[in-house]
C-alpha cells in the first residue's frame, strides 16, 4: 500500500482555545470540501451547528450534499478552534477511512502545534485511534469517552479530552454526541454552562 502524507496544513488560529485532533482524513473521493472532517456523512460540523447555532444544518449546503467551506473556516477562525490530526504520514491497509486499517508511519508533532497556540487550554482526540496516539505520546492512560485528564506539556497544563467519534459508524445519537462535545467547549469558556 502506498504511503500518504497529510493533504492539509494544520489549521492554527492564533486565538485557539481548543485543538481538535482526529486520526487522518478520509480518501479524497469522500471529501465535500477541502478542510477537516470533509466527508458529508461525518457529523462534526452538525455537532458544531447544534452547539453554537442550535441548528444541525448550519454549516450544510443540504441540497448540494456538502459543507459550506467558507462558513466552516470563518467559524473556526472566529471562535478559536484549531484542527489537525495525530498522524502526518500513514499507510492505508484498506481503501476506506477506517482507523482500524490505518498504519501511522509518522505521528504529528502535537507539542510543536501547541507551541503555536499560546491560548489553547484543551486538546480533544476525536476518536479512539487519536486518543491512543496521544496517550502513548504523553505517557498517560487514555481518558474514557467524554472525560479528560490533565497533562503537562513544556510546563503548561492542558486538558486532554477523549471525545466520541463524529463518524456515523460510531454508535451514538447525534444529540448525545453534541452533549459530550458541549462539556469540552464549556470548559474552554467558549459556550455558556448549562445547569
Amino acid at each position: 500500500m502506498p504511503i500518504e502524507s497529510h493533504p492539509l496544513q494544520p489549521f492554527l488560529p492564533s486565538n485557539a482555545k481548543v485543538l481538535l485532533l482526529g486520526s487522518f482524513p478520509p480518501p479524497n473521493y469522500r471529501w465535500s470540501m477541502p478542510f477537516f472532517y470533509p466527508n458529508y456523512q461525518n457529523d462534526m460540523w452538525r455537532i458544531m451547528g447544534i452547539l453554537f447555532f442550535d441548528d444541525k444544518d448550519y454549516f450544510s449546503l443540504v441540497e448540494q450534499r456538502r459543507f459550506d467551506y467558507r462558513k466552516v473556516v470563518d467559524f473556526c477562525t472566529e471562535r478559536g478552534i484549531a484542527l489537525f490530526d495525530t498522524a502526518s504520514v500513514v499507510r492505508r491497509l484498506n481503501s476506506d477511512a477506517s482507523d482500524k486499517f490505518l498504519e501511522i508511519v509518522q505521528p504529528t508533532d502535537v507539542d510543536g502545534l501547541l507551541n503555536k497556540l499560546p491560548q489553547c487550554v484543551a486538546v480533544a482526540a476525536t476518536g479512539q485511534k487519536a486518543a491512543e496516539v496521544l496517550a502513548e505520546k504523553w505517557q498517560c492512560a487514555p481518558p474514557a469517552v467524554g472525560t479528560s485528564v490533565q497533562v503537562v506539556i513544556d510546563g503548561r497544563k492542558i486538558d486532554f479530552f477523549r471525545m466520541p467519534s463524529s463518524s456515523r459508524a460510531y454508535p451514538l445519537a447525534l444529540a448525545k454526541k453534541a452533549a459530550v462535545y458541549r462539556v469540552l467547549f464549556e470548559l474552554a469558556g467558549m459556550l455558556p454552562s448549562i445547569k
